[in-house]
């Protein structure tokens, strides 16, 4: 019996989707495999370009200096900024990796304690007493609270442990990431056609503009607050060690999170004033307070130098974005997340904004 015409069309269905289905599980597996190889990098990658991105003016300023060698200038901006970033860095990650892994155990033994203000103290003029009974008292009344919630310090030294133990590997990536925002650079035409044909793949035509529209974000995000906020930390980091204030890195990381949020950083670095001046002689602790001074000062020019305009974007975004990224990749996720989070923000509200203006204005309300 001669098979019937829908039997044959239920056949061809039947053979079109299995070869369907086999080709999008080769591509689903091909994907997976992708991804697997290169987890350890992706957040390398992201910043890489997020760097590449950020300092794109400069690199083609560079580059038409140097006529035209795209790869010369390229190699330069990454020897500088690894001659000017990795070593303060690293300086300051090996004080915040002691300090925290020294606090870690402290408070798993459950011996933290805070010490008493020296005696030169009292003799300050005007405020030295009142200061004095104060740090005295706060010393004392520290240690009580301290010891009345010692097993969730405990848990909390176990938190900081396990940190401290990716510290390294996040000072590695860092740098790998210069050098994949150097390379990113040195092939900046096919990168950026790269870019926007895949945005025009995701968005049609729409693409090359939110392409645009992003490079800017990023650029605004990285340049006017991420950027002045590390060069602030940096300076005030040098400062504390200098100075051999003890967790140095600690302290740099949170004038980092203050300048992030638009903070200024004398609420961190007035009371360490206060203690060089306890601790230092004279001369040091004055020269450590002018320095201190024109590092929270310093946001009113690095901003106009670094052309950053600013961003229409809001603080709690940065904020969150930084914090959430510091807890989930430690540095380079208080960088990429501000940046990943302020970009969401805007390209999502460019979306809303685009759906408002196809639905037009809102008819007037009728008369009661």
């Amino acid at each position: 019996m001669a098979p019937t015409q829908a039997s044959v069309e239920d056949r061809a269905l039947t053979s079109r989707t299995i070869e369907v289905g086999l080709r999008v599980g080769l591509v689903a597996v091909l994907v997976y495999g992708c991804l697997k190889i290169m987890g350890p990098f992706i957040h390398c990658i992201l910043w890489g370009i997020v760097l590449a991105v950020a300092v794109q003016p400069l690199y083609v300023r560079m580059e038409r200096a140097l006529g035209g060698r795209p790869k010369l200038a390229a190699g330069l901006l990454v020897l500088a900024a690894l001659l000017l970033l990795t070593a303060p860095t690293v300086a300051l990650t090996v004080s915040l990796v002691d300090t925290a892994a020294s606090l870690s155990g402290d408070l798993r033994a459950g011996s933290v304690a805070v010490p008493p203000p020296p005696a030169s103290v009292a003799e300050w003029p005007i405020i030295g007493e009142r200061l004095y009974a104060e740090w005295t008292g706060a010393s004392a009344n520290l240690e009580v609270a301290l010891a009345q919630i010692a097993p969730q310090l405990k848990a909390i030294g176990r938190w900081l442990l396990t940190s401290v133990a990716t510290t390294g590997v996040g000072i590695l990536m860092f740098i790998l990431s210069i050098v994949i925002a150097g390379v990113f650079l040195a092939n900046g035409p096919r990168a950026a056609a790269s870019a926007i044909a895949i945005a025009q793949r995701i968005a049609g035509d729409r693409g090359a503009d939110l392409t645009t529209l992003a490079a800017a974000i990023v650029q605004s995000v990285t340049r006017g607050i991420l950027g002045v906020a590390l060069i602030q930390s940096l300076l005030a980091g040098i400062g504390l060690l200098a100075v051999g204030v003890p967790a140095a890195g600690l302290w740099a990381l949170l004038v980092l999170l203050l300048a992030v949020v638009q903070l200024p950083s004398l609420l961190v670095l007035g009371p360490i004033i206060v203690y060089v001046f306890s601790t230092s002689s004279t001369l040091v602790a004055t020269v450590f307070a002018i320095w201190s001074v024109l590092v929270g000062l310093s946001d009113n020019f690095l901003k106009p130098l670094l052309l950053g305009r600013g961003v229409d974007v809001p603080m709690l975004v940065i904020f969150m974005g930084a914090i959430g990224g510091f807890v989930l990749d430690g540095i380079i996720g208080l960088f990429l997340g501000a940046v990943m989070l302020a970009l969401g923000y805007k390209l999502f509200d460019a979306w809303l904004g685009e759906g408002e203006a196809s639905v037009g204005p809102l008819p007037p309300s009728m008369p009661t």
